[in-house]
């Protein structure tokens, strides 16, 4: 089976084990390289053109606004295809109880019919809220296996959460 990690991370001002902190590197983007390191997987970065503030409070305003008016941010890249992929790990923050918006579009941007898509989602608090849901509408002929949430404030401490999930 070849595997792909695809993930949406947002560096900036986020939520740490200390409170708001300004990363360089998102908590999510941690997980999904923890994740490149234990399964071998492919990588790839879902990253919209008009990137939300690196602001915290600022980018949840941005997120919301996107969501409430169903927005699809172009991204600045796309895979040539998924076809060789047979598992998928997708990896987001949870924006409002669901993904960010760049990932519908990625989402919608591919066949993921047959093949197995393992969502994990990274919060502070909110857990997977309705992200798998979402994940099974936009991709009914996939496989949606159970979603593994990380809190945010500790993804330097889930190498055991995420060996027991893979």
């Amino acid at each position: 089976m070849k595997k792909l990690i695809a993930f949406y991370s947002r560096a900036g001002e986020n939520y740490t084990s200390s409170g708001l902190a300004d990363l360089k590197v998102g908590n999510t983007q941690v997980v999904a390289e923890k994740l490149k390191e234990l399964t071998g997987a492919d990588i790839f970065k879902i990253e919209q053109v008009n990137e939300y503030s690196k602001d915290y409070y600022t980018c949840t305003q941005e997120a919301q606004r996107d969501q409430k008016t169903n927005a699809r941010p172009e991204l600045k890249h796309y895979l040539e295809s998924i076809d060789d992929y047979d598992e998928i790990y997708l990896c987001y923050p949870n924006f409002w109880g669901t993904m960010p918006m760049a990932v519908w579009t990625f989402l919608e941007n591919y066949d993921f019919s047959n093949k197995i898509i393992k969502p994990l989602c990274t919060h502070e608090g909110s857990g997977m809220g309705r992200s798998e849901s979402d994940i099974k509408k936009l991709c009914p002929n996939a496989k949606i296996e159970s979603g593994l949430a990380i809190r945010g404030s500790s993804v330097q401490f889930c190498d055991s959460k995420l060996k027991n999930w893979i």
